[in-house]
C-alpha cells in the first residue's frame, strides 16, 4: 500500500520499521521538527526522524498543520491509500484526515475508550489497571474518539514500569497495524460514557507527595520511569527515587523511619530500592547511604 507515516517518539519507530519491512511503500514520514536537546542544546532529530533517515525515507517536519494550505496540498498530492499515525504530536485537521483513500489509522496505546489522551501508558499503571493494550482506531476530529478497528491486550505486571509497558505496547502496535492493513476490520463505535482521559505529563509531575498513600506513590514511581521520573527534596538535596517497594511503618509524611531509608506516607510506608542524586548515576539504596547518610527522623518533602 502507498502510505504516509506520522509519528515522533521511540514508541512509533517499530511500527514504521514494520511497515517498510512488510513491503509497504512509505512515501512520506511526518515527524516533529528537530529541537534543542542535551547540555549543549544541539538541534536533535526525534527518534522517528532519525529512523526514517536511516531507511532513506523522505521526512516532513511542519510546525503546524492547521491552516497550512501548502502542506495540505502536498499531502493530498501523495495519492495515499492510508496514513498511519502513532504519537505524532500534532492535531490533524479534517482535511488531512479525509485525504487518504482509507483515511488515517491511529495506533493508540490503550484499550479505548479507557485512557484517551497523551499519556495512556503511565495512566494505566497509576490507576492500578490489570490490563493495557493497543487500539487501532479510525481517526476523526475528536481526541481519540474514532471507531475502533482492532485491539490487542497485555497484562500489567505488578512490577511494570512505564518503560517496560511502552516496549510491550509498541511491539503489539507494529503487529496490529500490519494486520489491519492486510485485512480491514469492521469499525466499532466507542462508548463515550466509559471514556477516561490521560493528560499530558510534564516535569512538574515528578515531585512526590508523601501525604499520599504509599501504594499510590509506588505506582507513580513505576509509571513515571524513565520520564518524567520521580523525586523528593531532602533539605536542599534533590533525590530521584528510581524504584521503591511497599514497606511497614508509620510516621509523619516524608519522615525517614529507619536506616534502610523507609519513608512514611499518608498511609503505609515506602522503601526506595534505587535512588539518584543530581549529577550522579542511579544506585542501590545501600550504596547511596554509604556516601550520603540519611539519619532516622530526617524529612523528605
Amino acid at each position: 500500500m502507498r502510505l504516509a507515516f506520522m509519528g515522533s517518539p521511540d514508541f512509533s519507530v517499530p511500527a514504521l520499521k514494520a511497515l517498510v519491512a512488510a513491503g509497504h511503500e512509505v512515501v512520506a514520514v511526518y515527524a516533529q521538527p528537530p529541537k534543542p536537546a542535551g547540555r549543549g542544546q544541539r538541534e536533535t532529530k526525534c527518534p522517528v526522524h532519525a529512523a526514517a533517515d536511516e531507511m532513506r525515507l523522505p521526512v516532513r517536519t511542519p510546525k503546524r498543520l492547521r491552516g497550512n494550505a501548502e502542506e495540505l496540498a502536498y499531502f493530498r498530492g501523495l495519492g495515499l491509500d492510508a496514513a498511519v499515525v502513532a504519537a505524532y504530536g500534532l492535531i490533524l485537521p479534517q482535511a488531512f484526515l479525509d485525504a487518504p483513500a482509507r483515511g488515517c489509522l491511529n495506533i493508540h496505546a490503550s484499550l479505548l475508550p479507557r485512557w484517551r489522551g497523551a499519556a495512556p501508558i503511565q495512566a494505566s499503571i497509576l490507576a492500578g489497571d490489570r490490563q493495557s493494550g493497543i487500539t487501532i482506531m479510525q481517526m476523526e476530529a475528536g481526541l481519540d474518539t474514532g471507531p475502533m478497528l482492532r485491539t490487542g491486550a497485555v497484562e500489567i505486571a505488578a512490577t511494570e514500569t512505564g518503560e517496560s509497558l511502552h516496549d510491550k505496547l509498541c511491539a503489539i502496535g507494529a503487529r496490529l497495524i500490519l494486520e489491519e492493513l492486510a485485512a480491514p476490520s469492521a469499525p466499532v463505535a466507542q462508548d463515550d460514557a466509559l471514556a477516561t482521559y490521560a493528560p499530558k505529563l510534564s516535569r512538574d509531575d515528578a515531585r512526590l507527595d508523601f501525604s499520599r498513600p504509599a501504594v499510590e506513590l509506588e505506582r507513580r514511581i513505576r509509571a513515571f520511569y524513565p520520564w518524567p521520573g520521580t523525586l523528593a527534596m531532602l533539605g536542599d538535596a534533590v533525590v530521584k527515587i528510581v524504584a521503591a517497594a511497599l514497606a511497614d511503618g508509620q510516621g509523619a509524611p516524608g519522615e525517614v523511619l529507619d536506616e534502610a531509608l523507609t519513608i512514611a506516607c499518608g498511609e503505609g510506608a515506602l522503601r526506595p530500592t534505587r535512588v539518584q542524586r543530581a549529577g550522579k548515576s542511579a544506585m542501590a539504596t545501600g550504596d547511596f547511604l554509604r556516601g550520603f547518610p540519611v539519619p532516622t527522623g530526617a524529612r523528605f518533602s
